[in-house]
């Protein structure tokens, strides 16, 4: 992510910089009226440039996950370049806003002579300019709203339905605001590479364009409820479902008011379009689902998205497979994905699964578990029942090593538990693991 938004602003930069070498640059003004001309220039194509990325990456481009690592780093990306973005367009205005202090210092002397516009041109610019200042303020707003993690989810997702609205009220603003003479140097083809595919971006999204040709329609079959507070929603999907690899995830709209929440396949792809959904009830919206769904109810699914897939491990290195709560459901496709195979011992991988639990003796994922483990003899399966006083440590987890030269760990789970899990292994594998982690943060 950070090569990513770190290439992207030193493309940006080199740009800003030819332009500067290659023309006559402003002239006729002082240095300190100067830096803030060209700071102005350059913040507002960091902002700009930076917010097309995350318009382009809202779309959910399936085809960044194989680079990215999976649709949740396309997420991340997206999160932290629109942050960005506003944090440069804050930038951008108290630049703008510098002027009076240098009045105030220097005097109007040595200021820069302002480009002549006059008629149409001249009315567009003046409008340009006071609807981005105005889109600031209001980004600024949702930025705010966005860090504070308190904030309602469903109403902070119909404020963010709109930001492709004042994306283009900022596409705008930059198009008529930048310098005449951009559009005939590389920051101009640059500019207009990424403003146009913000517009589209934005058009797509203001119009529910978004993931279309990936959605199907399809029926619940049934809903189940187990006391520990876990949905299983098994669902018939139509005709145009291409099928999942067992790991992957899906945005299910059960709701259109509510809008489509990603929740992984519990379940492998058996050819016949029936996914399960196992889904725990941690919010307002999760915890009211098993009252609000019934068989025969109409849904909608987006997908298949997700590189948590088994595929991708690595056959020379040992696998240590750890599940936190809910986080168990991919590695049930898992499971399920490699049961009745003619020969399970070369296709199932030997590996150590733990299934990190409040309560062994009342979860009823456990007799499942032990189940499918039962027909994979070199999958070796540990319960750790948070009741039963079996906390999963790295000690536990480095009790199991092979001695193998590469260990390659999939967590799924709790980012509180991955986080003190990571740290403890850095010292006890000292560097020699690969940790594979789907983590959603929707906001």
């Amino acid at each position: 992510m950070k090569t990513i938004l770190t290439g992207l602003l030193a493309i940006v930069t080199l740009a800003w910089g030819w332009d500067i070498l290659s023309s006559s640059g402003p002239s006729g003004g002082s240095l300190l009226w100067t830096i803030r001309q060209e700071g102005l220039y350059l913040t507002g194509l960091f902002s700009i440039a930076l917010m097309s990325l995350s318009m382009i990456l809202s779309t959910r481009p399936a085809w960044l996950e194989w680079p990215l690592g999976g649709m949740d780093r396309v997420y991340r990306l997206h999160k932290w370049s629109g942050i960005l973005a506003i944090s440069f367009a804050a930038a951008h205005w108290l630049v703008e806003m510098s002027s009076d202090m240098l009045k105030a210092l220097i005097g109007r002397a040595g200021r820069l002579p302002k480009e002549n516009y006059t008629g149409w041109f001249d009315t567009m610019r003046d409008l340009a300019k006071d609807m981005g200042e105005w889109a600031i303020y209001i980004l600024l707003a949702m930025l705010l709203l966005t860090l504070w993690k308190r904030f309602p989810y469903k109403i902070w997702r119909h404020l963010h339905r709109i930001m492709p609205a004042f994306y283009l009220v900022l596409a705008f603003h930059a198009a008529m605001l930048a310098p005449l003479d951009y559009w005939l140097q590389p920051v101009g083809a640059l500019l207009a590479v990424l403003l146009t595919g913000g517009a589209i971006s934005s058009v797509l999204s203001l119009t529910g364009r978004i993931g279309q040709h990936r959605q199907v329609s399809g029926t619940i079959v049934s809903v189940c409820t187990s006391f520990t507070n876990i949905t299983a929603v098994q669902c018939r999907l139509d005709a145009g479902w291409k099928g999942h690899r067992a790991g992957q995830f899906a945005f299910v709209t059960f709701d259109p008011s509510e809008g489509p929440h990603p929740f992984t396949i519990a379940s492998a792809d058996r050819g016949d379009r029936n996914i399960t959904l196992q889904i725990k009830g941690l919010g307002d919206y999760t915890r009211s689902l098993a009252q609000r769904l019934s068989s025969g109810q109409a849904i909608k699914v987006e997908g298949p998205y997700g590189q948590f897939d088994l595929s991708r491990h690595n056959p020379r290195a040992q696998q240590i497979w750890i599940a936190g709560g809910i986080g168990i459901t991919p590695f049930l496709a898992w499971l399920e994905s490699l049961q009745g195979q003619s020969n399970q011992t070369d296709i199932a991988p030997v590996a150590d699964l733990h299934y990190c639990t409040r309560d062994r003796d009342t979860d009823n994922l456990v007799p499942k578990l032990e189940s499918l483990c039962a027909a994979l003899p070199s999958v070796r399966l540990h319960i750790h029942g948070a009741r039963q006083g079996e906390m999963l440590t790295t000690e536990k987890i480095s009790a199991t090593q092979t001695g193998a030269k590469r260990t390659e760990i999939w967590f799924c789970g709790p980012q509180g538990l991955a986080n003190v899990l990571k740290e403890g292994l850095q010292s006890t594998l000292r560097g020699r693991f690969r940790f594979h982690q789907e983590a959603f943060e929707m906001r």
